[in-house]
């Protein structure tokens, strides 16, 4: 229970959400380390406390009643007490329902308290909803802006440019108002000279924007960069990372999203969106106090505003709420699922308000098949979830080896160079290839597409023959030169987005997994699609095919194999299940595609587990050394409590105080010569028996508001944390009492309880410590930093890898 804390020179602590901190340049030794690092400028700045000051008298401090200021709290990168705090509401709660009989007004006050959280939902829906369509439009935009611009207005991008053109449907994005660079510069749009003018302005407009990206969450918010899902994973599991959710970092969040992504680099904004959702959701709990004051209360909101992050990532606001609950959430009750439907709703409803892609629809890439799938495709479709799971298992091992490069050599400390050069390779491998220059979410909505009559993409030039067209489908068709090049064009693109995407994850721009995991599906998926339905036209007379795909059928829906692969990519990535495969649903709205979505993302899901049992989040959170429980782990070791508590046999006795014995000097004493985060309350050192457990932190405001604010506390004084004060002779000092600051009801095992029950203790009540008794009698403390330790080293891991870093 030792903690040497932070170094001081390069990390200075803050009590301010929204204050930024950079987790990339902190320094900390956690190697002995408790939960609680050292105190931070809200106590005045002293990380080993000196008494001095003023006299005063023993009066009797309560919580309730006179509570003081900091008291309760938590400093910077420490676990929250999940038990005390929603101890803590319950007593708030059972306090307004009391009063609320008395007068009218206290009545008004506990209807306006119950109906608080849902007025925080609607907030946190409102304003996620408002800055993802202003998001997508911005960004939609911007990626435009890289091939032209629009005469018409600057502000139009290239679609909404064409929509009052005259122009032919076949030459829709062709239109006068619309001029490529060339066009612009050189008056013509043919040529070499034309095509290397394009390809320059392409290059220059993706590095223009990475780099004011890079630069941006460099100067101004180092917590904007990356996906946000590892953090807030591990936020909701009772951690406290000061500024990660906080006003800076939603602006820049927001701005840099749309810059990154606007760039052309091989990421996404969904994940991204969940992180900005979580900051709207943390500065709006401000103008609550009850969510203010409660850090466990918060974890509830940003569980919802999660969900609202998904569902206008997506448009999909019941996989918001299910992938809150299966990924990130790590206290999720029946009254946080309400609430996040809600949120999920309303953030829904109002980026449809807004309409960003002017198709009445959520997201670029919703599509609508209506062609029924045979049972025997389901061996392609799972064919694919074998794919997706090795591909999510290759990702995870590349990007996770390439981030622990980064972390350990110089690399990561030129975050401005490697946005540079990754971006410079991308736009210069993109432009060549259609594929690669668009967007990653047009490119899925092209190949998600079924296609029509009208379509004029090249994965649609197939050899008609409209003596067989029935209605609106299209019967399958012979692939003409146009598909085969496609053909050619999607490997590339596949091959390149594979590799780009292991070095682009994780770099110091707001990156998303989403969107670029999804693509590599797509691709394959689609891929493989026009195979079976070329294979089944040649050979409708095969055995497999002669039951249910005769001449002239519509039988093979690429398209449908697209979303397969999309789904199954992502589910070896992310380990999702239930929320990927509705989130799936919602984007295409077809019902009768369930079971080949489950088949590939339950395949994806054991092919990747089967290599590796992390997925890149979890990955991500052993990289950082978060302090993260992980709840789905099982623990099937045989060891004891009292293989893992502390002191072990040749340390030094645990440090104690007694309850009505020790004076302040003898407290301040303990408290300058140790680190510890809090301390265990004995009856006496002779006996060890347990009165209770009292924190550094509250023991020092304490101490020091009495020096200056009561009469008669002098050093000599006798601080007792019992009802009532112990004799004492007439002419002593007045004494001080503690004993609203003690918690008389700490979790105790003893020292014979099984690891696997401590472990379960920890996870299911979200504990900091737990003190360990023998006979009654108190023997050692096992905090949530041992309990990870002995994990990893049981796994044969560095037990020193869970430090945060």
């Amino acid at each position: 229970m030792d903690q040497k804390g932070y170094r001081r020179e390069s990390f200075q602590s803050s009590t301010s959400d929204e204050d930024m901190l950079e987790i990339a340049g902190a320094s900390l030794d956690f190697s002995m380390a408790e939960d609680d690092p050292p105190l931070d400028r809200e106590m005045g700045g002293f990380s080993s406390y000196n008494g001095g000051g003023m006299n005063g008298t023993s009066t009797v401090m309560d919580f309730l009643e006179e509570p003081l200021p900091g008291v309760g709290t938590y400093e910077d990168f420490n676990t929250i007490d999940w038990v005390r705090e929603k101890s803590r509401d319950r007593d708030r709660h059972r306090e307004i329902t009391s009063r609320s009989k008395e007068s009218t007004w206290a009545l008004i006050h506990s209807v306006s308290d119950a109906f608080s959280g849902w007025l925080l939902m609607l907030l946190i829906g409102l304003l996620a909803g408002s800055l993802a369509g202003l998001i997508d439009i911005s960004a939609h935009w911007m990626t435009d802006l890289k091939e032209g611009v629009c005469l018409a207005g600057f502000w139009f991008n290239h679609e909404h440019c064409c929509w009052k053109s005259n122009t032919t449907f076949t030459d829709r994005d062709k239109c006068p108002e619309w001029k490529s660079w060339s066009q612009l510069i050189l008056g013509r749009g043919e040529g070499a000279f034309a095509y290397i003018l394009n390809y320059f302005m392409y290059v220059v407009w993706a590095l223009l924007f990475s780099l004011l990206a890079v630069l941006l969450v460099k100067g101004f918010a180092p917590y904007a960069c990356g996906s946000g899902i590892p953090e807030i994973k591990t936020i909701l599991s009772g951690f406290i990372i000061r500024g990660y959710l906080g006003k800076w970092t939603l602006i820049i969040k927001t701005i840099t999203l749309v810059l990154a992504v606007s760039s052309g680099l091989s990421l996404g904004k969904e994940g991204p969106l969940v992180h900005v959702a979580c900051c709207c959701g943390n500065i709006l709990c401000h103008l609550f106090t009850k969510y203010r004051k409660n850090e466990a209360k918060r974890r509830e909101v940003l569980s919802a505003a999660a969900a609202a992050g998904v569902s206008v990532a997506f448009g999909a606001p019941i996989g918001g709420v299910l992938f809150s609950l299966e990924e990130v959430s790590y206290y999720f009750p029946l009254k946080t699922l309400w609430r996040s439907f809600f949120a999920a709703l309303v953030a829904a409803f109002t980026l449809r308000s807004i309409n960003p892609f002017g198709n009445s629809r959520l997201v670029l890439f919703y599509v609508e098949f209506h062609m029924p799938w045979h049972l025997l495709e389901l061996v392609p479709f799972i064919l694919l979830g074998i794919f997706g799971g090795l591909w999510g298992a290759f990702f995870i091992r590349s990007n996770i080896a390439w981030c622990r490069r980064r972390k350990t050599t110089k690399l990561g400390k030129y975050p401005v160079l490697e946005v540079f050069v990754v971006t410079a390779i991308t736009a210069v491998l993109a432009f060549p290839n259609e594929y690669t220059r668009m967007s990653t979410s047009e490119l899925i909505s092209e190949l998600f597409n079924d296609c029509g009559i009208l379509d004029s993409s090249k994965l649609c030039e197939y050899v008609n023959d409209f003596n067989s067209t029935k209605g609106d489908d299209l019967p399958d068709r012979a692939a003409g030169p146009g598909v085969y090049t496609a053909m050619w064009q999607l490997a590339l693109a596949l091959i390149m987005k594979v590799f780009i995407t292991i070095f682009t994850f994780g770099m110091k721009v707001p990156s998303g997994l989403f969107i670029p995991s999804m693509a590599v599906g797509a691709i394959a998926g689609r891929l493989l699609g026009v195979a079976m339905e070329q294979l089944a036209f040649y050979h409708h007379d095969w055995a497999i095919f002669s039951g249910w795909c005769s001449q002239g059928a519509d039988c093979i829906t690429p398209g449908l194999y697209a979303m397969v692969g999309a789904a199954a990519c992502l589910g070896g990535v992310t380990r999702m299940t239930v929320s990927l495969v509705v989130i799936m649903f919602e984007l295409t709205g077809g019902l009768e595609y369930i079971v080949p979505l489950m088949a590939a993302a339950m395949t994806s899901k054991w092919v990747a587990d089967a290599i590796g049992r992390e997925g890149i989040y979890d990955a991500h959170i052993r990289l950082n050394g978060y302090p993260f429980l992980e709840a789905k782990e099982e623990f099937s070791h045989k060891t004891l409590a009292m293989d893992v508590m502390r002191p072990r046999r040749n340390d030094p006795p645990l440090t104690v105080i007694t309850q009505d014995s020790m004076t302040v000097e003898d407290v301040e004493s303990i408290i300058n010569e140790t680190t510890y985060s809090g301390y265990p309350v004995v009856v006496s050192r002779e006996s060890q028996r347990l009165v209770g457990f009292v924190l550094r932190r509250d023991l020092i405001i304490s101490i020091e508001n009495a020096r200056k604010k009561q009469d008669g506390i002098v050093s000599t004084s006798v601080i007792y944390f019992t009802d009532h004060s112990p004799p004492l002779p007439p002419s002593s000092p007045s004494m001080l009492k503690l004993r609203s600051i003690l918690d008389l009801s700490p979790f105790t095992v003893t020292d014979q309880t099984p690891m696997e029950i401590v472990v379960d203790i920890f996870r299911k009540l979200g504990l900091r410590q737990c003190l360990v008794t023998h006979n009654g009698k108190l023997l050692g403390i096992i905090t949530k930093k041992d309990v990870l330790k002995h994990i990893a080293q049981l796994a044969n891991q560095d037990p020193d890898s869970i430090l945060f870093n």
